[in-house]
């Protein structure tokens, strides 16, 4: 007997957003990619310098048990379930962790196991074990290593993972030359670049280095979430106050003051926002946060709609001193590139806005885009059982979103599972999927549809 079927388009669950490139995984444990491709960063494996290397529609990657991902300014790290890290990209100054080499086009694996959450900055790039250790390896030039050596041209770094920390780190945060990570007490510490206050140490200015190569407190206690950007960073407290320091040249610490004024940025924390706050997201010269309504928040440079509230590069400014609300509620996730930004909705869809000149947003364009575009549509519950049309094949009845395209998938077994894509006839929203093997009890009896970019 035929059950009524209940899987659906698989949703996006996290997304990066790099040197205008995108990432993002679906709930299946897939790995998709698009946009700046110079390097290898996408993964794809691409040849260096063939003209068609970047790609304005998501690609998928890797097929299965991605469960974490983040994106540097050409390099791209992402982890799978086994705790195994995996690298490419640009790894010129041994921000892959891999030995010496230019840049890697396809996934090389350089942790095996124990691995549990990652950060990339623009030359480097930090993880987390399953020991609470904190590991580093890049460029150390600023000092954002937090090894205690001091690097000199042209050894400036490492090209092999060392340890930073050896117990009780949480959460990582790598910015463009300056890291930050939390520990299990709720302190906050940073290292590396330090000229615009960035730290939150109180020594940084202007017209000053006082940059620092060993990590140091900034806080005490009570900070739950951290964002670096390419010269400021962000924090939440666990009373749900957001609060920034370093550059704000583009008003991206949000605070107000004046446009284009160096000595408006600041180098220790200030309150932005009292309560509510839930996420955090820290871009080049842009910040993006969310409330606790699934409200999306913006600040920063808007030069290129990276924003998302409808405005460009045009007079008077092409940026905000304050926070504005650019989506009312819904948003779960977001992530800030260097000139644009991603988010995911409740429903599973990702959005994208911003820079789109290398195709980072993923629709099939190289326009850029001033206001929120959806990239990949909703996860669709199947409405409907299947009916069989013959002793063979089997049709499946399901509402979809418009212009989108769907797949389906069949496995005998969810633990784990196995998906077996199904030969099917082409279905968009509205539409039906005629497949072949029709669902048998003993074997078929666990079924999904998945949206196809």
């Amino acid at each position: 007997m035929l059950q009524a079927l209940t899987s659906g388009a698989q949703p996006v669950t996290q997304v990066a957003a790099g040197y205008e490139f995108s990432l993002f995984l679906k709930s299946d444990g897939s790995l998709w990619a698009m946009g700046s491709n110079l390097y290898g960063q996408l993964g794809d494996g691409a040849i260096f310098g063939n003209p068609d290397v970047n790609t304005n529609s998501p690609e998928q990657i890797v097929a299965s048990n991605v469960t974490a991902i983040a994106t540097g300014e050409f390099h791209s790290l992402f982890l799978k379930s086994d705790g195994s890290l995996w690298a490419m990209g640009n790894n010129e100054q041994g921000q892959l962790g891999k030995g010496f080499s230019y840049f890697n086009s396809i996934p090389e694996q350089i942790v095996a196991s124990n691995v549990t959450a990652i950060a990339t900055g623009e030359f480097h790039s930090l993880f987390l074990k399953s020991d609470g250790s904190l590991w580093a390896m890049g460029s150390g030039q600023w000092g954002q290593l937090g090894d205690g050596i001091t690097y000199n041209f042209p050894f400036i770094g490492t090209d092999i993972p060392e340890q930073i920390v050896a117990s009780n780190v949480t959460a990582i945060a790598a910015g463009g030359s300056h890291s930050l990570f939390l520990k299990s007490d709720g302190s906050l510490w940073a290292m590396g670049h330090n000229q615009w206050g960035a730290l939150g140490d109180g020594i940084g200015s202007p017209y000053s280095n006082n940059s620092t190569n060993i990590p140091e407190q900034i806080v005490a206690s009570n900070v739950t979430a951290i964002a670096a950007g390419q010269l400021h960073s962000l924090f939440l407290k666990s009373d749900g106050s957001l609060w920034a320091m370093g550059l704000n040249d583009w008003g991206q610490l949000g605070d107000g003051t004046t446009y284009y004024a160096l000595n408006n940025s600041t180098n220790r924390p200030e309150q932005i926002v009292a309560s509510n706050v839930t996420a955090i997201a820290a871009g080049y010269y842009h910040s993006l946060f969310l409330k606790s309504d699934g409200s999306l928040w913006a600040m920063g440079l808007n030069k290129w709609g990276e924003l998302g509230d409808g405005f460009s590069d045009s007079y008077p400014n092409p940026s905000t001193n304050s926070p504005e609300q650019i989506v009312a509620g819904n948003v779960i996730a977001i992530a800030a590139g260097e000139s644009h930004s991603l988010f995911i909705k409740s429903d599973g869809s990702l959005w994208a806005m911003g820079l789109n000149e290398q195709g980072g947003l993923g629709d099939g364009t190289y326009d850029n885009s001033y206001r929120p575009e959806q990239i990949v549509g909703p996860y669709n519950q199947i409405q409907t059982a299947g009916q069989l049309l013959d002793g063979t094949n089997m049709q499946l009845n399901f509402v979809g979103v418009a212009n989108a395209n769907y797949a389906l998938d069949r496995a005998s077994s969810l633990s784990p599972p196995n998906w077996i894509p199904q030969l099917t006839n082409a279905a968009g929203s509205f539409g039906a999927l005629v497949f072949s093997n029709a669902p048998d009890a003993a074997t078929n009896n666990f079924w999904r549809i998945r949206s196809v970019p």
